[in-house]
């Protein structure tokens, strides 16, 4: 059976090929805004910060500010950033402090520890919301040790400092703090820090670590090789120890000063594979 051959009118086969060009363009329009808002979402979490709190903890001859220009790089990055207090009294005293910050912080923390702070935030980051520890030339005591038991286990012990009639331990003279501090950092900048240090009570020293966190938790250290204040060797040893990832930089003892742009990447990595 032959069936009639049919004529459409020019005008009618233009409007169906129009409309099919039309369900074309918005299907692929679809199909792109589809791709692009899985790609965005892709890049956004691969961008979140596994971990979004950051406490950071100062040392001995030092406060809070000396994080400042690390400070400025992780909020950059989107981190809540908090940096303690430490009234350099005793151990049980800055744990006491750092304690308090973090159970100020909403979720999951990365928490930072320089010098001193390394035996502080070994006590204090034993707790639950802490998820990784970052140490900075740092001094590490293991359970049950302090950290003259750590420097004597090691054979490095404290020289050139003594405590006044009240047992604190200062470092106020400019050339000084430059020499066993900052000797990266300009001598205008290094009087500067002189000025604002805190000293530290000897008694710190020997208060003694009851539960070392790192055995717990996933660690990393920064060792300065250029570091007048805490030998690279000794930080080797202390890292090798505690099963860091170390990471080596060219740097005085004040590393967050002078190679912020360093240390902040360092904490960035850190947090980001601290909860995985």
């Amino acid at each position: 059976m032959k069936f009639p051959t049919l004529h459409r009118h020019p005008d009618s086969l233009l409007a169906t090929r129009a409309r099919r060009r039309s369900v074309w363009f918005s299907r692929l329009a679809a199909a792109v805004a589809v791709t692009a808002t899985l790609a965005t979402a892709h890049v956004a979490a691969s961008a979140a910060p596994a971990v979004r709190n950051v406490v950071l903890v100062h040392g001995a001859f030092a406060d809070g500010s000396s994080w400042t220009p690390v400070i400025v790089r992780l909020q950059r990055m989107g981190y809540h950033v908090t940096a303690v207090q430490n009234p350099l009294t005793s151990l049980a005293d800055d744990v006491a402090a750092t304690e308090s910050v973090l159970r100020r912080q909403s979720g999951d923390v990365l928490l930072v520890g320089h010098s001193w702070a390394g035996a502080v935030i070994t006590q204090a980051g034993n707790a639950a919301n802490v998820k990784g520890l970052v140490y900075l030339s740092a001094l590490v005591p293991d359970d049950g040790e302090s950290v003259a038991d750590l420097l004597q286990r090691l054979d490095a012990p404290m020289t050139g400092l003594a405590p006044d009639d009240q047992g604190l331990i200062w470092l106020d003279d400019a050339r000084q703090f430059q020499h066993v501090m900052a000797a990266d950092i300009p001598f205008p900048e290094a009087r500067k820090l002189a000025s604002v240090q805190q000293p530290v009570a000897a008694a710190c020293f020997t208060g003694k670590v009851q539960h070392a966190a790192w055995h717990d938790k996933p660690v990393w250290y920064v060792r300065t090789t250029n570091d007048n204040a805490l030998r690279a060797a000794v930080q080797q040893a202390i890292a090798q120890h505690i099963g860091a990832t170390v990471t080596s930089i060219r740097s005085s003892h004040m590393s967050m000063l002078s190679h912020p742009d360093d240390i902040a990447k360092l904490i960035d990595q850190a947090a980001r594979k601290a909860s995985q």
